[in-house]
């Protein structure tokens, strides 16, 4: 039998990790606020133990930036009404603008790169204080054009243009083979079980190997193509829970050819960060955490969260 290579992986720290500025007060301020922090040289971040680190290091967060922009709300305000943006899908509520929009990747995309955007997931609606005005009108014509496109009508109008197409056959065997749940994965270099996996179709966790042998002609038409002469198999994923994920330890350099090649490697940053950010999403978290072994909370890649922007808040 093959040694799993998850027997002798180290046990997760538990805690959470947080970049900040480095100014001397600002690092002062957060010492005292966490004597336990310490830092990391590799990830050039801060490392806060203890299973309520990240709920802890948000609420720092949010003070920090409350008492830093206590007037900064006001003078967005005051931009917005002598310059209103004019759009159904924003409204400007006494606190904060409320953006409520048709689901849109390009809009996700768009809005996560608004300083302190927030996701309510109980109102279903995207809010950002009025501190953030500019980069949310300058983002705008992007967004709005994304909603637009995400219309229930529009999305009818584009697939009966193409009803009956090649193209259409085409998405839709790419949506029946990813409904599958499946990866190619080399025979003889199988990924580790029970950790964070980056590949060619996202960030995944994978849960068995059946031993099937995998088709060169579907591999190369939907994942990647095969390396000549390999022999691959299918494997079993699902997608990561955003606790897993916020508790994984990205790789220090991204992959090179031979793993992409390979198909799998360990995740860089940017990748977590993206899958953080899917996982706050109902129809995701749900087939997640319907994945996981009763009782589990963490992944096992010796991981921890990394920047504020990976907090659970904002990953929503």
């Amino acid at each position: 039998m093959d040694e799993d290579p998850n027997d002798n992986a180290p046990a997760p720290r538990v805690g959470a990790m947080t970049e900040l500025r480095h100014d001397r007060v600002t690092v002062a301020q957060f010492r005292e606020a966490f004597p336990r922090a310490r830092w990391s040289d590799s990830l050039n971040a801060w490392f806060v133990p203890g299973r309520t680190a990240q709920k802890r290091i948000s609420r720092w967060l949010a003070e920090m930036e409350a008492e830093a922009d206590a007037f900064a709300d006001e003078k967005g305000r005051d931009a917005f009404e002598f310059d209103p943006i004019e759009s159904r899908y924003l409204k400007a509520a006494p606190a904060s603008f409320e953006i409520r929009t048709p689901y849109s990747r390009t809009i996700v995309n768009e809005i996560r790169e608004i300083p302190y955007a927030y996701w309510d997931a109980d109102r279903r609606l995207w809010t950002v204080p009025y501190r953030s005005f500019d980069e949310l009108r300058r983002r705008w014509p992007a967004i709005e054009a994304a909603a637009q496109r995400s219309e229930p009508e529009a999305r009818k109008a584009r697939r009966e243009a193409i009803r009956g197409t090649e193209e259409d056959e085409t998405l839709k065997a790419r949506t029946r083979e990813r409904r599958r749940k499946r990866y190619p994965v080399p025979a003889d270099d199988r990924p580790p079980l029970t950790r964070a996996i980056g590949t060619h179709v996202g960030v995944v966790f994978f849960i068995g190997m059946d031993g099937e042998l995998v088709d060169p002609a579907t591999m190369s038409a939907f994942y990647f193509p095969m390396n000549e002469g390999g022999e691959y198999v299918w494997a079993s994923w699902r997608p990561g829970a955003l606790e897993e994920l916020v508790t994984t330890w990205p790789a220090r350099t991204p992959p090179g050819q031979d793993e992409l090649d390979r198909g799998w490697w360990m995740p860089t940053l940017e990748e977590l960060r993206n899958a953080r950010r899917d996982a706050g999403h109902p129809r995701i978290r749900q087939a997640a955490e319907s994945g996981m072994k009763p009782g589990s909370s963490t992944c096992s890649n010796r991981a921890q969260p990394n920047s504020r922007r990976a907090s659970a808040q904002r990953a929503a």
